[in-house]
């Protein structure tokens, strides 16, 4: 079976970085906190638009 990428429905905001923890099988809380600290630490603009840009082009899980 071949993974794909998509917004997962275990969503905070739009389901970008527990979708991401799916596709890796990581826990989504480590994928949100490490996104959060990598924004932070990048000055919050680059990783709002980066997460923005995800939303639109990751197609939601069915």
């Amino acid at each position: 079976m071949e993974k794909k990428l998509r917004r997962s429905r275990n969503q905070m905001i739009a389901g970008v970085c527990a979708g991401i923890a799916e596709y890796f099988n990581l826990d989504p809380t480590i994928v949100r906190v490490a996104y959060v600290l990598l924004s932070i630490m990048s000055a919050a603009f680059p990783g709002i638009l980066v997460y923005i840009i995800l939303m639109l082009v990751m197609p939601v899980e069915y």
